[in-house]
């Protein structure tokens, strides 16, 4: 049997390169869609639909990821043994004194909420599996640190912690647990071809890295640039 990496985020640019990267490692993709239309996108960014299964949830709901989890565990959905989570909000540029309250929780919930859920309601189920190559990922942006973009770069901070908590709880489990910090823009391979930046499918090859290497633990992996896609850079997060 395959092992099956469970993406969430999946549509966005970074979660079109997290299902190529599994597709290229061999393995299968669960991927978590909001309704058919983001399904059939998946399938056009990806090229394939090929080793994909979608299932229909909403990621920023507080039960819509363990919704998914409980199909899996009542053998309605496949396994997986790994996760990679990319949910992000509105990359907009809006100064900090223009942001509504409403605007502002609005991008907490799809950033740091989702990304939160993607793990409280996943990594348990990794760890009873206890599947000794078990990985959980998550893809973060330099934004977070630069803040030349107000509103996506106070949805990232909070995740660098969450991140090294995560790392921390699961050091010593089956889950080896990283943060992919992302620092230049990456979309969809027709987009990339447009704007002249970097595809999702070139940075595909950087989630087929992490899975690859099992010394990867704990750590923020660093793409300062896309010679870091495929020449990994990694540090312990603590």
């Amino acid at each position: 049997m395959p092992e099956r990496v469970l993406v969430i985020g999946s549509t966005g640019n970074i979660g079109v390169a997290a299902v190529k990267g599994a597709l290229n490692s061999g393995r299968e993709v669960l991927a978590i869609v909001r309704n058919q239309a983001s399904a059939a996108k998946l399938y056009k960014h990806v090229g394939t639909s090929q080793g994909i299964q979608v299932i229909e949830a909403d990621v920023t709901s507080d039960t819509g990821i363990k919704s998914v989890v409980d199909q899996v565990k009542a053998g309605k959905l496949p396994a997986f043994q790994h996760v990679y989570t990319c949910v992000g909000g509105e990359y907009v540029d809006i100064p900090l004194k223009s942001i509504t309250t409403e605007r502002l929780r609005k991008n907490m919930n799809m950033s740091l909420e989702a990304n939160f859920f993607a793990y409280r309601d996943t990594i348990e189920y990794l760890q009873e599996q206890n599947h000794p190559g078990s990985t959980w990922t998550i893809c973060t942006g330099s934004q977070g640190d630069m803040a030349i973009f107000a509103l996506p770069a106070m949805t990232q901070g909070p995740l660098f912690s969450m991140a090294t908590a995560a790392a921390r709880e699961n050091e010593n489990t089956n889950v080896r647990v990283n943060e992919v910090y992302l620092m230049f823009r990456v979309e969809v391979d027709e987009d990339a071809a447009k704007h002249g930046v970097t595809s999702s499918s070139e940075f595909a090859a950087n989630y087929e890295g992490i899975l690859s290497n099992p010394e990867i633990r704990s750590s923020r992996v660093r793409v300062a640039s896309p010679a870091d896609i495929k020449d990994l850079k990694w540090a312990k997060k603590f």
